[in-house]
């Protein structure tokens, strides 16, 4: 008897015969995208190429599947139902390919990774270096970006984030504990002095960095038992966090950035705690879609990355 899924694929050919996963795989980009060159640039085509594809998927499926303005491409109702089921699809053929590789001990495929700026940047890049050097058969595409990323919708495998605020109907996986701490440069606390209580903190200048998981200018931290929000301003705010960490150590004001991040630098003696004691929880989570709860591509990552945050980043495992 054959699989359900050479059955589906078998109806399909009969009734969609110049159906092809491509032009479902260019659908689904062209969407994300909300843009035919944008589309084309993501999969190394020519917009001509893009259009093309669109096209003769609407005439084979006999419906309109987008809007196209001078501006922007807006999807249909029909669009939206076959993009749902293009989604489904292509999961099922990705997830037909790596089951096969898995006899052979290799995964293979493009997996599509997102994180932070600075996390991304200096630590989940090397990571997919490596990964990709045990797993020959992956292909990695990165992208770094300063907000919150809808990992179905958007079209990626895997977020990798550093923060607790976790949507329900996502999978997520602790690859590493961490937390952030204050701390302020040695001249900053000599000029302005050491802070007693928190209470002082709004009073301080504060180096704000516009993070992915909570609000702007908006510190939760934790002493024990003891919880305090509070607002914070100064005269220097970014999105990049290694440009905060430098105004830090330059003595412009006090910093709340990840252990992992500033620890060499409260080892040296360039950054000094601040209110020690109180933290910010912000574990290191590996964050993918429910319909991927099976890919194996996903799962072999997931591993590789807890191992290697603990092992080559020097994190502290998940559980600590």
């Amino acid at each position: 008897m054959k699989p359900i899924l050479c059955l589906c694929f078998d109806y399909l050919h009969i009734v969609f015969k110049n159906l092809l996963p491509e032009d479902l795989r260019v659908f689904l980009v062209v969407v994300r995208r909300a843009s035919f060159v944008a589309a084309a640039q993501e999969l190394g085509a020519s917009p001509a190429y893009v259009s093309k594809r669109i096209r003769l998927l609407e005439q084979e499926l006999a419906v309109r599947l987008l809007h196209r303005t001078t501006r922007r491409v807006a999807v249909t109702e029909e669009g939206e139902r076959v993009f749902q089921w293009a989604q489904r699809i292509l999961d099922d053929i990705d997830h037909l390919v790596q089951d096969v590789s898995t006899t052979r001990a290799e995964v293979r495929g493009l997996l599509r990774v997102s994180s932070s700026f600075g996390f991304g940047r200096n630590v989940i890049a090397p990571a997919c270096s490596r990964l990709i050097a045990q797993h020959p058969g992956l292909q990695v595409r990165l992208e770094v970006l300063d907000r919150i990323v809808d990992v179905a919708a958007e079209g990626f495998d895997l977020d990798v984030r550093v923060g607790d605020e976790i949507a329900p109907h996502l999978l997520a996986r602790r690859l590493a504990a961490n937390h952030r701490v204050l701390c302020a440069a040695p001249a900053y606390l000599q000029r302005r002095g050491a802070l007693r209580s928190i209470d002082e903190l709004p009073a301080h200048d504060c180096l704000v960095i516009k993070e992915r998981d909570h609000p702007f200018g908006v510190w939760k931290l934790r002493a024990g038992a003891e919880e305090r929000t509070l607002k914070v301003t100064g005269p220097l705010s970014t999105n990049n966090g290694e440009m905060a960490v430098q105004w830090a150590v330059d003595g412009h004001g006090i910093i709340l950035r990840s252990i992992w991040d500033v620890q060499p630098m409260l080892d040296d003696g360039r950054l000094v705690p601040v209110l020690a004691g109180w933290t910010q929880e912000a574990n290191v989570w590996a964050v993918y879609p429910s319909r991927l709860s099976r890919s194996a591509k996903v799962r072999v990552a997931v591993e590789f990355l807890q191992r290697y945050l603990v092992e080559e980043a020097g994190l502290q495992g998940p559980g600590a």
